[in-house]
């Protein structure tokens, strides 16, 4: 059976920027405050951008760096919790604006962990030989999903979307084995809440203990299935909730000084499920990752769910 590759990234942001000084003027709240509460600075808002509109952009950048056709892609998936279309699916509308002329396109919906579940979904497709290229897409419009009224969550949240391309390869080793699970007994810690127009809602101090006990244990086994320790990773790239939640998570694997660590949600806040590749293609794009080099990517949220594997950078 072949292995799979990331052969190219792509990722997009909607070009209004919202500041925490423009939060300030909104809620209760000012820049120092949630400097020193999450790490955010800046984040992205998609005023008539849709989620398709977002994960189209992204993916189209993906397909155009991979040197594909259109027709070479076998399967595209989304992964996203804020698209309001249930049917037809972001990815199916995604296809059909790339001109994809007969991939099987469907959403998956894990929370914040969904980039990372569907990159392993379409792993196992293609050593499955289901499909030779695949498009996986994290997209999101959380500010459809933000009560702007609660100081709480507001500040952590933004819009935008990556893309990543698989296509087979004789390597087993370029896309590691997944490590993925949830905890059902805190499926309301990171939850939209209400019926067709939810809001976003957590309960930030269990997110943050549980993510800070657990995710360093998640992350040496990820490492260990991949075949190596954390210290021979080139990158790490979590979901970019908080800052103070990555820079815990860090300090425990006790990584070399010369990894690079994503810290996108300074400039992009919280993008839900497109955080992960979206920080990913921008150290890619900026060349402070090196081909070849294995990168652990980890997410976690809504369920309580998580996913996360080690990977071989374009």
């Amino acid at each position: 059976m072949p292995g799979s590759r990331i052969t190219a990234l792509g990722h997009y942001q909607p070009s209004r920027v919202l500041t925490n000084d423009d939060l300030a003027g909104m809620v209760d709240t000012s820049d120092d405050w949630i400097r020193r509460r999450t790490g955010i600075v800046t984040r992205r808002i998609a005023d008539t951008e849709s989620v398709t509109d977002l994960a189209a952009a992204a993916a189209d950048k993906a397909l155009a760096a991979a040197g594909l056709s259109p027709a070479d892609i076998g399967l595209i998936t989304v992964a996203t919790c804020s698209a309001i279309d249930r049917c037809p699916s972001t990815a199916a509308q995604v296809a059909a604006r790339l001109g994809l002329p007969s991939p099987v396109a469907f959403d998956l919906n894990n929370g914040c962990a969904g980039f990372c579940t569907a990159l392993a979904t379409a792993d196992h497709a293609i050593r499955a030989g289901a499909a030779r290229h695949a498009l996986v897409i994290g997209a999101e419009k959380m500010s459809d999903v933000t009560d702007w009224t609660d100081r709480g969550t507001c500040v952590l949240l933004g819009d935008g979307a990556g893309a990543a391309v698989l296509s087979a390869t004789e390597r087993d080793d370029a896309i590691g084995p997944v490590v993925w699970g949830a905890d059902p007994t805190r499926a309301n810690a990171v939850r939209l809440a209400g019926d067709w127009h939810p809001h976003f809602a957590q309960e930030g101090q269990t997110v943050f203990r549980w993510v800070t006990t657990e995710l360093p244990a998640l992350a040496e086994e990820a490492c260990r299935r991949a075949g190596l320790t954390p210290d021979g990773l080139a990158g790490v790239v979590t979901h970019q909730a908080n800052l103070r939640i990555i820079e815990a998570v860090v300090r425990q694997l006790g990584l070399p000084a010369g990894t690079v660590v994503a810290r996108d949600v300074t400039d992009s806040g919280n993008t839900s499920a497109a955080s992960v590749p979206l920080a990913l293609s921008k150290l890619v794009e900026r060349g402070e990752l090196p081909s070849g080099g294995r990168v652990l990517l980890l997410a976690f949220g809504g369920g309580l769910s998580w996913a996360g594997q080690v990977v071989a950078c374009p």
